[in-house]
């Protein structure tokens, strides 16, 4: 009788138990870390002491507020000054031919008049007047095609081309993309010379070129009054108009780029920094131009920030200044 009142009380027990621990974790609570949203920092972020930031040279800025004008991104090429004084040589002999034949023929004209030159000279003289007329009016449609019509009225190509071999100016190639034709024409853009995205060079719309029936894209062309390394591949911020955005701009060297994506480290304790996701599609002068991300009282890692995530996917930290 005794045992069966033991058993009971065991049982008894072990019921309780079930019960408690049924409990404590409800259906549907799950304690993995959720995964951070595009923009949202990283939950676990770095610790790092004071002795280690100063072991690693770590430098701290904050970021400067700014505006932002809605652009487009667009690529392009450097032009070569050499490509533009052939283009010039063949043009202005074209247009040095024309005048002559029509002075030839002119001159020919007013010896038929006096009996001094026969009708077969004069045919002649009218077939090559003729001929160098057809040849100047393909040479200037192509050189208007390749330049502009702007430098096709050049009435001295030869100094501007020496304006442009001594750096005092260059030529830039912009291409936009299949079949957008904007109204107005953009008139000023920002160009960056590729591998060079921290260096904005202001740039000044000087003609449009023709659209390419095949793609039905349409090349413009902008000056900058300063040198281009002739035939650089570029990348430029065409200003389009719209409404201005407020945001702050990261320096260049704090972005870090993994996993395809943007980040930079903000600090949010004195020895506490969280990865942050930043778009990477505003480039300016500065940096980076964000909006909502971050603001003018965030503090971000500018040297060291490579260090920094290298230590949190090796999950090692920094804690005591030496790695665990």
């Amino acid at each position: 009788m005794k045992r069966a009142n033991v058993l009971a009380a065991v049982l008894a027990l072990a019921g309780v138990a079930a019960m408690l621990s049924g409990c404590s974790r409800p259906d549907g609570d799950d304690k993995t870390a959720e995964a951070p949203k595009a923009g949202e920092p990283e939950k676990a972020g770095v610790t790092l002491d004071a002795a280690t930031q100063e072991r690693i040279g770590m430098s701290l800025e904050t970021p400067a507020p700014a505006q932002w004008q809605p652009v487009l991104r667009v690529t392009g090429r450097a032009a070569n000054p050499l490509t533009f004084i052939a283009a010039a040589t063949d043009y202005e002999t074209a247009q040095t031919a024309a005048v002559a034949s029509q002075s030839e023929l002119a001159r020919t004209e007013k010896l038929v008049a006096q009996d001094n030159a026969s009708s077969r000279a004069l045919e002649a003289a009218r077939a090559a007047a003729a001929r160098d007329a057809l040849a100047l009016e393909a040479a200037r449609a192509k050189f208007t095609a390749d330049w502009g019509a702007r430098l096709a009225a050049q009435t001295n190509a030869a100094a501007f081309a020496a304006q442009w071999q001594s750096g005092e100016l260059a030529l830039a190639r912009l291409f936009l993309p299949p079949g957008y034709f904007p109204k107005p024409t953009p008139t000023a853009a920002t160009l960056y010379i590729f591998s060079q995205e921290s260096n904005g060079i202001p740039a000044e719309l000087a003609d449009d070129l023709s659209i390419d029936p095949a793609t039905q894209a349409e090349t413009l062309l902008f000056s900058v009054k300063q040198p281009l390394p002739a035939d650089a591949a570029l990348v430029a911020d065409l200003q389009t108009g719209g409404e201005t955005q407020s945001g702050v701009v990261v320096p260049a060297a704090s972005v870090l780029r993994y996993e395809g994506r943007g980040w930079v480290y903000v600090q949010s304790e004195s020895n506490q920094f969280v990865r942050v996701e930043i778009p990477l599609d505003r480039l300016t002068a500065g940096g980076w131009f964000v909006a909502g991300n971050l603001s003018a009282t965030n503090r971000i890692v500018v040297t060291g920030a490579q260090t920094v995530l290298s230590a949190e996917l090796s999950g090692s930290g920094f804690n005591t200044g030496q790695r665990d």
